[in-house]
């Protein structure tokens, strides 16, 4: 039989692994719907992939990051994914404080997808080399339902099912 400090430690280890595991599948998976989601939308606008990947390493390098050619590029995914991970991480710790989100995903979901939204738009950026920026309604209400639909729902239901 293991000794109480090394089955506390081996019990540890393995939810943390598990929280870590859970963690990255649901920013992964919000990394990956987001992203396909930007490129249809905006596509259909007329950016293209790159244009919108730059557009967030914007965030990071400054305008310098809009002729910043494919390294700009891989910042910009870069960028996307720490969001997404940060994200996915803060939606798990709140799920431990209040379990009872985890019941409920196609509610708590979409609200934490509006959160994720406004806190990106109205502390993110304008902390960021972008700066503060005036609200450009069609754009800030298109990236609110992609928020609603597609963020906060794929972390919410993926922390949900892996918990």
């Amino acid at each position: 039989m293991l000794a109480p400090t090394t089955q506390h430690t081996t019990l540890s280890t393995q939810n943390a692994m598990k929280a870590l595991r859970t963690i990255a599948a649901a920013g992964t998976i919000c990394g990956i719907l987001d992203g396909l989601s930007a490129i249809v939308t905006f596509g259909w606008l007329g950016a293209t992939p790159a244009q919108i990947f730059r557009g967030v390493a914007r965030g990071a390098l400054g305008r310098a990051a809009l002729t910043g050619g494919a390294v700009a590029v891989i910042v910009g995914v870069i960028a996307h994914f720490t969001v997404a991970y940060g994200a996915a991480t803060t939606y798990y710790g709140l799920s431990r404080l209040k379990p009872a989100i985890n019941e409920h995903p196609l509610v708590a979901g979409p609200l934490f997808g509006a959160g994720v939204h406004l806190f990106m738009n109205f502390v993110v950026i304008p902390l960021s080399a972008i700066g503060p920026r005036p609200v450009v309604w069609p754009t800030f209400l298109l990236g609110l339902v992609v928020h609603l639909v597609v963020v906060g729902p794929s972390i919410a239901i993926t922390v949900s099912r892996l918990r």
